[in-house]
């Protein structure tokens, strides 16, 4: 009582000191009760932990006990929390107390102490439940320790060894014993007249439980078979999702028949109190049965419709066998821890039962690591497994060591003494085994369900649908897997409490309901925005005069709004508290300048692109030698397209860092300089009145400003023109250039105009000395007068070296 006390003046002292002011209210009559029974059952926890005397069943009650109570702890520790907050953000807005000799007005100062004893009042519960929660939290990990420690101890205990013939006489004198003490309280049953009395009262239910159980039985293979049928006629054919669905009748149907037989015999009252605890266990030991069966079945299956090409026929029906001989092995297992609860034997009689079973099972698993899959024939030239094949076939492999690993150990364990730990590999051993299968089989009808839908097949198997689902089905099973390897359910029930609970990043509280509604809200504002952007893309933008680099800047603009918004919205909603991820950003800020600088260089570049639009979609720009037109603009990067169709990847800092021509900003105008030399003597007047028809007639130029004919100057070896104009698309430089060429080629031959080459002439000093024919004269070519050429069509596709003759001022 004394404890107590002093530990309501604590909280009451806490809470004077928070407030700066007496403690104006108490917890209720009903919340002191119940916090006085809590303080009665944590102390009784701690002695009981203390003392260590206490049986793992009573230590699993108090723990669900104080379980229940720590669950009401949070739940009034996050009470009033909205209201506290008011409350606060109100004396806030009062402004800070006086402090010394210095007084506020007595209207403010009784508003204050209201509210101060309103907060207070709320605050003290709070403070308590926080405590005890807290309390509650400590003592359930000690029990929890506390178990797991006598697990281990039980787990590496060292018992009697079962080859000692010593104990093979007392323990089938036990066996005999319990057998004969279940008939003895059969023939009890009998002779008291006790079945008769139920058979007179509840014949008529136990005759139709039979009668329902035997055609269970006998027709509900052939009920699966004509339910089956009716199903395929809703389609997938040959999908294998109805074929499941048959096998899984066929052992649901005999399973209810067992499960019918089994009610109909307790209600007769045949059997005692030890009867009675066995045969309640029948139909879970028929569902082992069964449910090995099925796996069995339907790797056979599997391996039919894959015409057995990774497991030969012989090697998947000794599989079945296998697995058949492990489901009996794993119900005799049962049966003897059951037989070790209703007669409660010694362990030696309990080693000597179990050392049988651990021998057998570790047999078969190394029997089943022998069979091994057939290598299919690899194609020459071709490798013989996809990396997929070969990742499933190391795992393969990997379990098929660990079985043979397992399959060693059991035996020798349970051989000098470790029946518990033997029993401990060998049994979860087998589980795991036949779960990884069950899955293995689920995931495959899930695909095959999916792939009927959707339409894609066998394609199916490959899919996202297919790596998510094995993903989650893997996830799933975790818990089942550690219950098998011994974890109890409290911890699993933990864990899931833990994770409810959330924890803390930053002084963020992240849990899976506040995280799951980040996520909802997020998608949906992101799906919106998609939305939004798809609308401006096909819909309004296309109707306005603004150019297509400007539309694609808008849309990706309200695409980068619209994602922050959603995250923003999303961030509130959820409940996490801005401030503290403000703190979080700060701290990882650091990192960013320094770990992703470029990245960050690259974002915001991406966004002066978009805003300022130096360049847009579709213009022609040269940004360090490489030329081509842009066809895409992103938040880090933009995509150039070359002019030989190849794409660059251009990150953004470099085009608002560096020198960027663009040659169709604005407009398309740009100029074209056509180069022609003509030999000595030619009039030059007629040269330039030609060159200037040509430019003129050409349906490309401009007529203002006019194209205009430069003479250039004297070469070396000729006389050297230009044609100067301005095209109305400079995407034509290169098709108007070919044009003129050919026109000039042409009206030159006409005019008798040449167009001279480099020659070189040599000079012998010693002809005489020479011995040789003598030179003949080298024909003039005729040139064939051609018809003038047709303007192209269509721009000739450039490329950079193209645009690299003359000055490099064409455009």
């Amino acid at each position: 009582m004394l404890r107590q006390v002093r530990l309501f003046l604590a909280l009451f002292l806490v809470c004077f000191a928070m407030l700066g002011g007496p403690v104006a209210a108490e917890l209720t009559d009903q919340q002191s009760e119940y916090y006085q029974k809590w303080i009665e059952t944590a102390d009784r926890a701690e002695v009981e932990i203390k003392a260590d005397r206490t049986s793992n069943a009573a230590l699993e009650n108090l723990r669900s006990e104080i379980h229940n109570y720590r669950e009401d702890f949070n739940t009034a520790r996050s009470a009033n929390t909205d209201r506290i907050q008011t409350l606060d953000a109100q004396i806030k807005a009062l402004g800070p107390a006086p402090e010394g000799d210095a007084t506020e007005p007595e209207e403010i100062a009784k508003l204050r102490a209201h509210l101060e004893d309103q907060l207070t009042s709320l605050q003290v519960p709070q403070i308590i439940s926080e405590e005890a929660f807290s309390r509650a939290n400590g003592l359930i990990s000690e029990i929890d320790r506390l178990l797991r420690e006598r697990q281990t101890r039980e787990l590496l205990e060292r018992g009697v060894s079962p080859l000692n013939p010593v104990y093979w006489g007392p323990a089938w004198v036990d066996i005999v014993d319990s057998v004969r003490r279940l008939i003895h309280e059969t023939a009890l049953n009998l002779k008291s007249g006790y079945v008769e009395d139920r058979l007179k009262d509840r014949g008529l239910g136990i005759f139709f439980l039979i009668m329902a159980a035997g055609v269970l039985l006998y027709y509900g293979r052939y009920w699966s078979e004509a339910a089956g049928e009716y199903m395929r006629q809703l389609g997938g054919q040959g999908s294998g999702v109805w074929t499941f669905l048959v096998s899984l009748l066929r052992i649901l149907l005999p399973w209810m028949g067992v499960w019918l037989l089994v009610q109909a015999i307790v209600m007769t009252g045949l059997v005692g109190l030890r009867g009675t605890l066995l045969i309640q266990n029948v139909p879970y030991w028929a569902a082992l049965i069964f449910y090995y069966d099925w796996i069995g079945r339907q790797v056979y299956v599997s391996q039919v419709a894959q015409n057995f090409n990774r497991f030969s026929r012989k090697s998947v029906t000794q599989l079945r066998v296998y697995l058949d001989i492990l489901a009996i092995f794993l119900i005799v297992y049962e049966f003897g821890l059951l037989f070790d609860q209703i007669e409660n034997i010694t362990d030696a009689t309990r080693a000597v039962i179990s050392f049988p079973v651990v021998v057998g099972s570790a047999l078969v698993l190394l029997r089943i690591r022998r069979i091994r899959s057939v290598k299919p024939e690899s194609v020459e030239g071709q490798e013989s497994e996809t990396p997929r094949s070969a990742g499933l076939t190391q795992i393969v492999e990997f379990v098929r060591r660990a079985l043979f690993l397992l399959g060693i150990a059991s035996p020798i364990l349970a051989a000098i003494g470790y029946t518990n730990a033997a029993e401990a590999i060998v049994f979860p051993t087998v589980k795991t085994l036949v779960l990884l299968a069950a899955l293995a089989i689920l995931h495959r009808f899930l695909t095959s369900v999916y792939g009927w839908i959707s339409g894609q097949g066998e394609a199916a198997r490959d899919s996202l649908f297919s790596v998510l689902t094995g993903f989650v089905i893997a996830i799933l099973s975790l818990p089942i897997l550690a219950l098998y390897w011994g974890a109890r359910q409290t911890d699993l029930l933990e864990v899931w409490s833990r994770l409810l609970l959330g924890f803390d990043i930053g002084g963020v509280r992240i849990s899976p309901s506040n995280f799951f509604t980040f996520v909802v809200v997020f998608i949906i504002g992101y799906a919106l925005t998609r939305l939004l952007q798809s609308g401006l893309r096909n819909s309004l933008l296309p109707k306005t005069n603004i150019d297509p680099g400007g539309q694609n800047a808008i849309a990706a603009g309200t695409g980068y709004v619209g994602i922050f918004l959603a995250a923003l919205v999303a961030i509130m909603i959820a409940g996490f508290d801005l401030s503290s991820l403000a703190i979080v950003a700060g701290a990882l800020s650091v990192g960013i300048g320094f770990g992703l600088q470029t990245i960050v260089s690259n974002f915001v570049s991406g966004i002066i692109l978009l805003v300022e639009r130096p360049i847009s979609k579709g213009d022609w720009i040269d940004v360090n030698g490489m030329m081509g037109y842009v066809r895409d603009i992103s938040v880090r990067s933009t995509r150039i397209e070359t002019f030989d169709r190849t794409d660059v990847i251009v990150p953004n800092s470099d085009l608002i860092s560096g020198v960027v021509t663009n040659y169709t900003r604005g407009n398309t105008i740009g100029r074209v300089i056509v180069p022609v030399g003509v030999a000595y003597g030619t009039d030059t007047r007629v040269v330039e009145k030609i060159l200037g028809e040509i430019a003129n007639a050409h349906p490309m130029v401009l007529a203002h400003p006019a194209p205009s004919v430069v003479f250039q100057g004297f070469g070396a070896d000729s006389l050297d023109f230009e044609i100067r104009a301005i095209l109305r698309d400079v995407n034509w430089v290169l098709s108007v250039k070919s044009d003129m060429n050919h026109e000039i080629n042409r009206r030159f031959v006409e005019e008798g105009i040449e167009i001279p080459f480099a020659q070189r002439d040599v000079w012998l000093r010693n002809p005489e000395a020479l011995q040789g024919q003598p030179a003949t004269q080298k024909p003039e070519p005729e040139v064939e007068k051609k018809p003038a050429r047709q303007s192209s069509s269509a721009p000739v596709d450039m490329t950079e070296a193209d645009l690299t003759d003359g000055d490099g001022d064409e455009v």
